[in-house]
């Protein structure tokens, strides 16, 4: 009997729908770590793809379904055109569901993604602050050299806060949904520690440096003054040396 023939195949398309809705819509997905969360993204596309891939089928049925209604008596056809449309409303139903969760676990992964960006970023900025800090540890030389040192560590340190600032809204955006948030939580808290650290760190050393420069300066003109005094002391025991003038003759300081 066709009738029977037809209600076979609505209702074998009507338990697959029930059962990938029941796979990938209403069973609770845990993400605690990035394979879980990659591997729902390329599940759900799968299933997105296999859905699209029944349209065929669907449009079989619904074709054999209004062939038949064509050609059989009207008691027949109110019951099955409504399983029919019960069936194309619950497939397209799916097909948008499906979509729309890849297209949410997607822009999930892409957030993830960006977020491991900018900490790799900034933690690349900070292994740069790291290595100025070692190499102006203990710095010798002149106020000029003391101070390019110092202008070199401020220009590293007026580092924009943009990165910063995401890093924190795209973990707060991903930890709001319960995704990751362990392992969010735990690099952001090592992220920040280092980042609070080094920052205390270089503005200890800008101090140091600059009250260096200070003493720098103090010493330069410390021995500015001595080499003048020296040179007129030199001036004038030349002059009676010049003159043949005995050490005896001369104030006591010259001699």
């Amino acid at each position: 009997d066709k009738t029977v023939s037809l209600r076979k195949d609505l209702s074998e398309m009507h338990e697959w729908i029930t059962q990938a809705e029941e796979e990938y819509l209403e069973r609770d997905f845990e993400y605690k770590t990035p394979d879980e969360l990659q591997k729902a993204v390329e599940e759900l596309k799968r299933a997105k793809e296999e859905a699209l891939q029944k349209e065929v089928k669907v449009k079989l049925i619904t074709d054999s379904v209004n062939n038949f209604i064509a050609k059989a008596p009207p008691a027949a056809h109110e019951a099955l055109k409504k399983e029919l449309d019960v069936l194309i409303t619950s497939y397209q139903q799916l097909c948008s569901r499906l979509n729309g969760k890849w297209k949410t676990l997607e822009e999930v992964w892409a957030c993830w993604r960006e977020l491991l960006s900018y900490l790799d970023a900034e933690n690349k900025w900070l292994n740069e602050i790291e290595l100025k800090l070692k190499a102006t540890e203990n710095i010798q030389g002149g106020a000029e050299e003391i101070s390019e040192s110092l202008d070199s560590l401020e220009r590293l340190m007026r580092h924009p806060e943009d990165n910063r600032n995401q890093i924190r809204e795209l973990a707060q955006t991903l930890t709001d949904g319960g995704i990751l948030d362990e392992l969010i939580n735990e690099k952001l808290e090592k992220f920040n520690t280092r980042w609070e650290e080094l920052q205390q760190e270089a503005v200890r050393r800008q101090k140091s440096l600059e009250q260096s420069i200070q003493s720098a300066q103090e010493t330069d003109k410390a021995l500015r003054l001595i080499q003048e005094s020296l040179a007129a002391i030199d001036k004038q025991l030349t002059a009676y040396t010049a003159d043949r003038v005995d050490a005896a003759q001369v104030p006591q300081e010259a001699q």
